[in-house]
């Protein structure tokens, strides 16, 4: 139903009448390259390199939409769907930042449509049934959470070319820097490279956080943090630090305990110590996991580990939902998620596209819908780059107003300011 061409810019519109996987009538691309691929798969689609074009032309004749363009196109697009009445997808991190992933809730609550972000492990049972036992408190009081990635597999760090290539024929580079401000075209900033540039992407964190983070903010409500920090390379306000860690601080909620969350990117990890043994990795017949150290590096390259005080929770891996390695420790005793017998309740999910589809033919809303889930998720996640421009000073967030309280310096990574006729 919903078709991603990774790293691309592509919209792809549906008809009203939802067959599976539906009738792709238009498609966007600002890569004549890219576009003219699409286009022999889908040769009934019209084809456009503006999607404000695209929007207005194609009208009523499309039910959904969904958004894959670089971070900094996301709520310009998304936003024109909305308000257009569509049915919208849009890749994560969702939005570029924090004030358009609340108007994007806004707009999704008022226009009355299913919405659902790109973090397939959102739809996974396995994810769910995780988050579920966090909240009933399968490894008692929780106090920290730790996040990691190997983000960046990107440039970043550097500054900006001096060279002034001419634009390649096949790009159409003003449709490319959208609502951002005028540069000169360069390699260096597409395709995919534009993730380490804070004109257009969000870095590590709005790379992978989306995922990473993903289970845990399900399981303990990871949202309106009240401050956060972050410890970096040092940036020049180009591009995003090549590696970094970021401390980010929640109050108590709802009878969930403060908690202290770690993210890391570029290299840094948590401390070994937190972890088991890596002979406590065993399979589903009990044979350890891990049979070396290089095979236990790969294992811990990019997860998340919730600690409490009756254990941990280890999920290796991005999405979440692994059964073959997430996992409980506790007394040096590593148990898999498989072999957990304690019945929790959370909803069978029947997979991260059908479920939008399902919701548009008249079923329940995807979980990770703009208006209850994914946008808080983006707020929380985004808010990590205001401590990451700020670089060493610490963030007092009030969340409710969306206000940096002692640091108006980053107000401008709060909201942004739109050029060239983009608007959201």
């Amino acid at each position: 139903m919903i078709h991603n061409l990774e790293q691309k810019i592509i919209l792809v519109f549906q008809t009203r009448q939802l067959p599976s996987p539906g009738d792709i009538v238009g498609i966007c691309d600002i890569d004549d390259g890219n576009l003219s691929k699409a286009s022999d798969k889908w040769p009934k689609a019209l084809k456009f390199y503006d999607y404000r074009k695209m929007i207005e032309k194609l009208g009523d004749n499309v039910d959904a939409i969904t958004v894959s363009t670089p971070d900094h196109n996301h709520a310009p697009a998304a936003a024109l769907s909305l308000k257009a009445g569509n049915h919208t997808f849009t890749q994560k991190p969702l939005t570029h930042t924090i004030e358009e992933a609340r108007h994007l809730a806004t707009l999704a609550k008022e226009a009355g449509v299913q919405t659902q972000m790109g973090n397939q492990g959102t739809a996974s049972s396995t994810l769910r049934r995780s988050a579920a036992l966090l909240k009933a408190g399968i490894v008692g009081k929780v106090s920290e959470v730790h996040v990691w990635t190997n983000r960046p597999v990107w440039p970043q760090g550097g500054g900006r070319p001096t060279d002034t290539p001419e634009v390649p024929a096949h790009i159409h580079w003003n449709e490319f820097l959208g609502p951002a401000k005028h540069r000169p075209y360069h390699p260096s900033y597409t395709p995919f490279k534009w993730r380490g540039w804070w004109d257009f992407g969000t870095g590590a964190l709005g790379d992978m956080a989306c995922h990473t983070l993903n289970m845990p903010f399900m399981g303990l409500d990871l949202f309106d943090p009240t401050s956060v920090v972050a410890e970096t390379e040092g940036h020049n306000k180009e591009t995003y630090p090549s590696k970094c860690k970021i401390v980010f601080e929640f109050p108590e909620y709802n009878g969930r305990a403060a908690v202290t969350l770690h993210w890391y990117d570029g290299g840094f990890k948590p401390p070994r110590s937190l972890f088991p043994t890596r002979t406590q990795f065993v399979d589903s017949n009990g044979k350890p996991l891990a049979a070396d150290n290089q095979k236990y590096a790969r294992l811990l390259n990019t997860g998340t580990l919730v600690v409490g005080d009756k254990g941990s929770m280890l999920s290796p891996g991005d999405y979440g939902h692994d059964t073959r390695t997430t996992g409980v420790f506790a007394n040096d005793e590593y148990t898999l998620l498989g072999n957990i017998k304690q019945e929790v309740e959370y909803p069978e999910s029947p997979g991260h596209f059908t479920e939008l589809a399902n919701a548009i033919k008249g079923g329940p809303a995807p979980v990770s819908s703009f208006q209850t889930y994914s946008g808080r998720l983006t707020e929380t996640i985004l808010l990590g780059n205001l401590a990451v421009y700020a670089n060493g000073k610490k963030i007092q967030w009030d969340a409710k107003n969306m206000v940096p309280t002692n640091a108006p310096e980053v107000a401008h990574i709060v909201r942004k300011e739109y050029h060239n006729g983009y608007e959201i």
